[in-house]
């Protein structure tokens, strides 16, 4: 599973994605820091311990697209996979 961190630690960089406190269930305000991709087993995770929320496809896409930066690629040099 691949696995893209938040930190409070707020930064205006090309490759993160700011997050509401509202969006993700946690205390404060967060960003997802696409540069910093990890891998990780299923089997190594534990049940949440608290509810999880889905971002929405707009978000998702964001965070898509700043992954795509952080690999060195310009996103609008990405062709779409055909149907």
């Amino acid at each position: 599973m691949l696995v893209v961190p938040l930190s409070t630690t707020l930064k205006e960089v090309d490759t993160h994605v700011r997050l509401s406190s509202g969006e993700t269930n946690l205390q404060e305000t967060t960003e997802a820091q696409a540069e910093n991709i990890f891998t990780v087993r299923k089997e190594s995770l534990r049940p949440p311990r608290t509810p999880l929320r889905r971002l929405g496809n707009t978000k998702l896409s964001q965070i898509a697209r700043c992954m795509v930066v952080s690999l060195g690629f310009r996103p609008e040099d990405i062709v779409p996979r055909s149907q």
